[in-house]
């Protein structure tokens, strides 16, 4: 098992089912701090250097924020052109040069493999968060603790449970590092649905085989959308070879709600990584949705500050002593009660 004390979190080949429980039992007990009902300072004076070299919102700001409710300070650099990587700095030195100020570092970046060379160079914890189209491991977890929760609302549990993967699969890094997760629970039953060209990779598909579970693979969602969780991926434009290339497959898989009530089970789960591109000739989850008490996109993104300050917590080796830092919080806050 991990041992989480000053290591890195690159991919989810590290965890097992035994750390995947450690990291849930973290995550709930952070929820009071989330929900703005307690505050903790059991990091102040902690420095988080939040690294993306790549475009993103939900996840650099969930990081920051997980950090910050943490009592701990953050200092981010954003875009390629921002760092002194655009002047040809390695990502050794850079490493070098980071760590001598953070005691923990959050990185995205757009090739495969750079996180981990990054933290050959840090003596902080790393954390993954996207290196190009190879994994996003804590985006698996919270995909992870949110597929728990919401088949316990209908007393239903991972194992057993059916999933549909829909849309890019290709180059989906979210689906990947979800599938090898996935891998550690029993008798999960797959449909991976994507157009030719966008279907799961074959190392992806292996793992799956291997450790037991049952695998359809399909290319249209007819027929195929009647799971308990179905997970939609954006098309990675990013990752396509050419725009015109990526604009063939826009459109071609959304779902709305008259499809949800024609293909999907009354109680099929809607998740998506985010953004979903809303954009009139993709809109992969319909703006008519959005009263769908089954779209968890939302609480996607509210378990994903969980897990990340879970993660800080026990790399951090803070975990067991959030409470003894806990203060009262002074401010009105809406989310107390929600």
């Amino acid at each position: 098992m991990l041992s989480f004390q000053g290591e890195n979190i690159l991919s989810v080949n590290q965890l097992d089912r035994d750390c995947i429980e450690r990291i849930f039992a973290v995550a709930k007990k952070m929820e009071p701090y989330a929900k703005k009902q307690k505050r903790t300072n059991v990091l102040e004076g902690a420095i988080l250097a939040n690294l993306f070299f790549e475009p993103s919102t939900r996840t650099r700001v969930s990081f920051g924020t997980a950090f910050n409710l943490l009592g701990g300070l953050v200092r981010e650099t954003t875009g390629m052109q921002s760092s002194a990587l655009a002047k040809g700095e390695s990502l050794y030195d850079t490493a070098r040069v980071i760590s001598a100020y953070a005691d923990a570092v959050a990185m995205r970046h757009p090739d495969a493999g750079s996180v981990a060379e990054f933290a050959t160079g840090c003596d902080v914890p790393v954390i993954n968060g996207g290196d190009g189209p190879n994994e996003h491991p804590t985006q698996a977890l919270l995909d992870l603790l949110t597929i728990e929760r919401e088949l316990g609302r209908f007393n239903q549990s991972i194992d057993g449970m059916h999933i549909a993967l829909v849309g890019d699969l290709k180059y989906g890094r979210t689906v990947h590092s979800l599938s090898k997760l996935l891998c550690h629970y029993k008798d999960v039953k797959f449909s991976m649905v994507a157009p030719d060209g966008l279907q799961m990779p074959d190392y992806i598909l292996d793992a799956v085989d291997n450790a037991g579970h049952k695998i359809q693979v399909v290319d249209k969602m007819e027929g195929n959308l009647a799971a308990d969780i179905v997970y939609q991926t954006r098309i990675q434009e990013e990752r396509f070879p050419s725009q015109e290339e990526a604009n063939k497959y826009r459109g071609g898989f959304r779902i709305s709600q008259a499809i949800y009530n024609a293909h999907c089970k009354p109680n099929s789960v809607l998740m998506h990584p985010l953004p979903r591109d809303s954009r009139l000739e993709a809109n992969e989850l319909d703006n008519d949705l959005n009263s769908n008490d089954n779209l968890a996109i939302f609480r996607q993104v509210q378990n994903g500050v969980l897990i990340r300050m879970a993660l800080f917590a026990l790399t951090l080796d803070v975990a067991d002593k959030v409470e003894q830092y806990e203060v009262d919080v002074p401010w009105f806050s809406r989310k107390r009660n929600s």
